[in-house]
């Protein structure tokens, strides 16, 4: 593991690099993950490409002392390590809040991202919450943090999913940090006009590869031309839950995203 200090607020970051090959990959987690998350995708991709694993902050091997939980602080400590390892043609993918996440690295990596790739991230863009509605979202965790988690867990599973994938991941997001996860919780589900602002803006192709367990609105997503490609059988942990189907999803866009640039 190497690591990098947050430009941010000097929160050390830890990351992994594996294979070689551009563009360079990074994955990053979601709420309550870590860079193991991606397993299946390091040893798939580092064959072809340089893939690059994160651990956020207060996730994994990274430092977790830290007061002001935001998108744009993890986005400038996703932005540090491409900085670090002097990545200039750079894929950014990024599992649920990883999203978002890497929208914001994006914006600071001006001209060196080739492509955005969300996993579970949006499945529409502007049917924005109320703040009351955002309230309502957040009262349980607010109430009973653990419980929350653990309804929020296991429903964002698909129904065919591994029962001992699912305790596992039920118990790392019950033990998770409230600060960290109330702190970005609030952060992300303020960030979707953000998101469609920087996605307007970036000028970079962007992808979804989300699962078919919930409704994706196509259209809402087509018409900021954010390509979506569907996985059948899985739920919010698509790379996880059928790691062969996703990886061969990320390959051809892949594929593809190379073709347009010849």
């Amino acid at each position: 593991m190497a690591s990098v200090v947050s430009p941010f607020d000097g929160v050390e970051v830890a990351y992994g690099q594996h294979g070689d090959g551009d563009p360079a990959l990074i994955f990053v987690h979601g709420l309550v993950g870590d860079r193991s998350d991606f397993e299946a995708q390091v040893s798939f991709f580092e064959r072809t490409h340089r893939v690059v694993v994160v651990d956020l902050p207060g996730s994994g091997e990274s430092g977790g002392d830290r007061t002001e939980w935001t998108m744009a602080g993890l986005g400038a400590d996703v932005a540090a390590v491409a900085d670090d390892l002097g990545l200039d043609d750079v894929v950014l993918v990024g599992h649920s809040l990883g999203g978002d996440v890497i929208v914001e690295a994006a914006k600071r990596l001006s001209g060196r991202v080739t492509a955005l790739v969300w996993v579970s991230s949006y499945r529409s863009l502007g049917d924005l919450k109320s703040e009351d509605e955002v309230e309502a979202w957040l009262a349980p965790f607010r109430t009973d943090f653990e419980a929350a988690m653990d309804d929020l867990t296991r429903r964002n599973f698909g129904p065919d999913a591994d029962p001992m994938l699912v305790e596992t991941t039920v118990t790392k997001a019950r033990s998770a940090d409230p600060d960290r996860v109330m702190g970005l919780l609030v952060s992300e589900l303020d960030n979707e006009p953000a998101v469609i602002e920087a996605v307007s803006d970036l000028s970079v192709p962007v992808i979804a590869i989300n699962p078919d367990f919930k409704t994706n609105d196509r259209a809402s997503l087509a018409a900021l031309q954010v390509e979506l490609r569907v996985v059948p059988g899985v739920g919010h942990f698509t790379m996880i839950e059928d790691p062969d189907t996703f990886n061969q999803e990320l390959a051809d866009t892949l594929k593809k995203l190379a073709t347009s640039r010849t």
